[in-house]
């Protein structure tokens, strides 16, 4: 090396010392921990390497600042310690995503009692203060209080802590792994990571069952409902959300009687898990009767005369008294059961190849039957049955279910019942009197039914039938049928002459209807005709009615006129009669006067007489003494034999008439008045 060399290394060395420098000193910092930086994303566990205190005498977590795992941690940005005295372990923060629940244990703190499964959490309950926690008297282990979604400052030398993606810890042995890892598939298990979702389209409800606390007392077998007052802050332990608040309020461990209805809940799976069963669903047509395995020891209420059972209020131990009608019923199948009864109607059949929806007939098949003339037929029947809905509790108290029932009480009873009306009947008589049979036997086994808190509605009795191998019951029904088809053609033979009858019939109108149009034509001009003579008929009944006003009217005025002229002359026959009384008043008096000189009124008459009969021939021309003179007598001689001729002429008569008058005046009658009385009576005749 040259003398030029070596003055220009001798020039660069104080830089090259001075970077020498700043590298160990660099190096001194690192190697000896004095300055660290922490991201504000992480945080910083403080181990201590050595204290002037020594080492801590229990535990993990030195509270003295001795030397190990301190309890606070570091936080972003520089931190400046002593020499190699800290090791500084860097770690995220312990994020819970959203949804999600986050578990916590303990490595450091007070040992749990042997009853104890998870650690309490009463009084230190903040993970992010670990001295806080073990100076509040936090235990080690499991602990009850869960993490929810956010992001935590957790000391993880304390503290390890278990999500669903991942763990947060500080490793310190080389099984912790697989330690933590058996942990965490325990909680996946139980879905433990996510909160219970129950939804209500699942038509589910979450059974409770805590794994800490005290255990039930003895005899019981379901955890007591325990914290449900919410105005009970301190109790109220939110549907098992909050631990510490359920054993506070005398909580036990096991199954709990309360339910998970629809919603999201954060539990502990550590502390309580959950199994999800169905809803019970009463249908409509059916009551629930519900038999309880819990609660307090009830009062029968089914009363003195009921002796196969108790019956009691609903809440407490036993059957309860009332049903629960249809609807859906967050019910613990673990608390009780409940027993579906229906309430419509509903049918057993006595069929083998038939089963009901209610499969209660499942185990049931026809009747077995031994006729009176040995027939071994097997009989199909139907029963409907009706239980009302109030009984059905005394009916489940009595049988335990209705499936049961029917199988041990109604199949035996409705058999015996068939087989002894069978021995008493013919194959015949079974088939021909079925509806009768059914009809007695609905009437006698109604009662029966009725002692065993059933309605009998109905009985439906089938076809007896045989075996393939008899075929004795066959050959009867086929020749009943033979019998019945005979019957049969006879009704079809009377059938086919009357349907001959309705086809002549038939004929007949098809004809009348081809000459319908005639005689509608026919009809309708008689109706016409009709209907002209009616209206000629109503018009001479008008002029009828016309004529009679005007005769009526005519008549009237004819009466009137008539009265008119009666009166007038009734007037002038009155004037009348006075003048005729006046002037016959006159004559009178004259002719009194002329009697009296006729010398009495027998001349006056004759010699009126004679006047008027000479004022005749005057008048009428008449010769006094006739041309002819016709005479007569009934003999020869011109007298008859019975005396003489009694017939003459007018003047004979005249001239009799007088001297007859002067005879009877002379002699006051004689024997020749009996002669002349005759000719006078001629005369007169004339």
């Amino acid at each position: 090396m040259g003398i030029g060399s070596l003055g220009r290394f001798i020039s660069v060395f104080p830089a090259i010392s001075f970077s020498i420098f700043v590298v160990l000193v660099l190096l001194f910092i690192y190697l000896s921990s004095m300055i660290r930086y922490i991201p504000n994303n992480r945080l910083g566990v403080l181990e201590k390497m050595w204290s002037s205190g020594g080492s801590i005498d229990g535990g993990l977590i030195a509270l003295k600042g001795e030397a190990g795992f301190q309890p606070e941690v570091l936080r972003g940005g520089f931190h400046v310690f002593m020499p190699f005295q800290y090791r500084i372990h860097r770690v995220p923060l312990v994020t819970i995503p959203q949804g999600q629940i986050g578990y916590v244990f303990a490595r450091d703190g007070a040992a749990m009692p042997a009853t104890q499964t998870l650690a309490s959490n009463e009084s230190a309950s903040d993970f992010q203060d670990v001295r806080a926690f073990l100076q509040n008297g936090g235990q080690k282990g499991p602990q009850r209080k869960i993490l929810r979604e956010g992001s935590y400052a957790i000391n993880l030398a304390q503290f390890i802590v278990l999500t669903m993606d991942r763990r947060y810890a500080i490793s310190m042995e080389a099984n912790d792994g697989a330690l933590f890892e058996q942990m965490s598939g325990i909680i996946s298990q139980r879905n433990g990571f996510e909160p219970v979702v129950i939804k209500d389209a699942d038509d589910v409800i979450g059974i409770i069952t805590v794994h800490d606390g005290p255990a039930l007392p003895e005899g019981e077998i379901i955890a007591p409902t325990v914290g449900q007052d919410s105005t009970k802050a301190a109790l109220f332990h939110n549907n098992f959300q909050d631990p510490e608040k359920f054993l506070r309020a005398a909580g036990f461990r096991g199954r709990q009687h309360q339910v998970l209805v629809d919603g999201s809940y954060y539990l502990n799976r550590l502390f309580a898990t959950v199994e999800l069963v169905k809803k019970i669903v009463i249908e409509v047509g059916t009551v629930g009767v519900v038999v309880s395995y819990t609660g307090k020891q009830g009062t029968d209420t089914s009363g003195d005369k009921y002796r196969h059972g108790e019956l009691v209020e609903p809440g407490t131990r036993g059957v309860w008294s009332r049903p629960l009608l249809p609807g859906k019923y967050a019910f613990n199948t673990y608390a009780g059961k409940v027993i579906p009864v229906p309430t419509t109607n509903f049918v057993l059949k006595w069929v083998k190849e038939a089963v009901g929806t209610h499969r209660l007939d499942e185990n049931l098949s026809e009747v077995a039957l031994i006729t009176k003339d040995a027939f071994e037929p097997t009989l199909p029947l139907s029963v409907v049955v009706h239980i009302d809905y109030m009984k059905a509790p005394l009916v489940v108290q009595r049988f335990g279910d209705i499936k049961r029932l029917v199988e041990q009480t109604l199949d035996p009873m409705v058999s015996a019942y068939f087989k002894n009306i069978a021995q008493t009947k013919t194959l015949i008589e079974l088939l021909q009197e079925r509806s009768d049979i059914q009809e007695r036997s609905g009437d006698e086994m109604r009662a029966k039914f009725a002692a065993y808190s059933l309605e009998l509605q109905e009985v439906l009795i089938g076809t007896p039938r045989s075996d393939a191998s008899h075929g004795g019951i066959e050959q009867i029904l086929t020749q009943l049928r033979n019998r019945q088809i005979a019957v049969e053609q006879v009704e079809t033979y009377k059938l086919q002459e009357l349907a001959a009858v309705q086809e002549r019939t038939l004929r007949e109108k098809e004809a009348l209807a081809t000459q319908q149009v005639n005689i509608t034509a026919s009809a309708l001009s008689i109706q016409v005709r009709e209907n002209e003579g009616k209206a000629k008929l109503a018009q001479a009944r008008q002029e009828a009615d016309t004529i009679s006003v005007i005769a009526q009217a005519n008549a009237n005025r004819v009466r009137v006129e008539g009265e008119g002229e009666a009166d007038r002359i009734r007037a002038v026959g009155f004037a009348d009669a006075d003048k005729t009384k006046a002037i016959g008043m006159a004559q009178a008096e004259a002719t009194a006067k002329q009697v009296e000189a006729y010398g009495g009124p027998q001349y006056q008459l004759n010699s009126t007489v004679l006047l008027r009969m000479a004022q005749a021939i005057e008048n009428g021309r008449l010769p006094l003494v006739p041309q002819i003179v016709i005479g007569g007598n009934c003999g020869q001689g011109g007298a008859g034999k019975d005396g003489p001729s009694n017939s003459g002429n007018l003047v004979e008569a005249m001239l009799a008439m007088m001297m007859s008058n002067k005879i009877n005046d002379g002699a006051g009658g004689g024997i020749l008045a009996p002669t002349i009385a005759p000719t006078m009576a001629a005369a007169a005749k004339i």
